[in-house]
């Protein structure tokens, strides 16, 4: 038998042991908890907004769809819930399909084609020289309002402005701002991404009208 460590007292080499002991065990254990324990699962969404009405006589016009820009915090693809005045939220679980710019964008090319306000709509991704106008935009707000857990709210305001393309000093002739709230039916991602769809529908509706009916100089 061999003999103890001499240089270890008697206590010491009992709580060496122990604590050796101890330590496979809890590893021994760790592959059963990770196997146990179902991975989280994310869900995306994507907006695919109502198309806007038919405009009665379209321009003799094209436009580019330039790209709609989104503020900082709300850029990235997770959703954002506003819980209190200063207090945001990201929700790793849910998030859009896509990053809010690029879905934004292709949006508002669909639904400016489907009105039919211009002659031609180039969508979003274009040469920068194409189209006679080009439209760019900027969202400054995309969250969930839920400040009061019983009434959440879907909050988009995006503003759009419109500039010639083939000038030697392009600048803004038209722009806008829209600002949606609608009420969603309760505070889960499901409710709160219609909720966001059907503001989404009322501003490019309202955009393409109000581009049908604007005086634009010609380009």
């Amino acid at each position: 038998m061999k003999p103890p460590n001499p240089t270890l007292p008697p206590r010491m080499s009992r709580r060496r042991a122990f604590a050796a002991i101890a330590s496979v065990a809890a590893m021994a254990t760790l592959p059963s908890c990770s196997l146990s324990r179902p991975a989280p699962v994310k869900r995306t969404f994507l907006l695919e907004p109502a198309m806007p009405a038919v405009a009665a006589t379209p321009r003799p016009t094209s436009v580019r769809v330039g790209v709609v820009n989104v503020a900082a915090p709300f850029r990235g693809k997770a959703f954002v819930y506003r819980e209190s005045e200063l207090k945001y939220d990201a929700d790793y679980y849910d998030e859009f399909f896509v990053a809010p710019a690029i879905m934004l964008s292709e949006a508002t090319a669909k639904a400016l084609t489907a009105a039919n306000v211009f002659r031609r709509v180039v969508p979003f991704g274009a040469a920068a020289d194409d189209g006679d106008y080009v439209l760019d935009g900027f969202v400054s707000e995309l969250y969930g309002d839920v400040r009061n857990p019983a009434a959440p709210v879907a909050v988009i305001t995006a503003a759009f402005y419109l500039s010639p393309t083939n000038v030697v000093a392009p600048g803004v002739i038209w722009s806008r701002e829209y600002r949606q709230r609608v009420a969603a039916s309760n505070a889960s991602p499901e409710a709160m991404a219609k909720a966001w769809n059907t503001a989404l529908s009322a501003i490019l509706a309202d955009l393409a009208r109000d581009l049908a009916v604007a005086d634009l100089p010609k380009p």
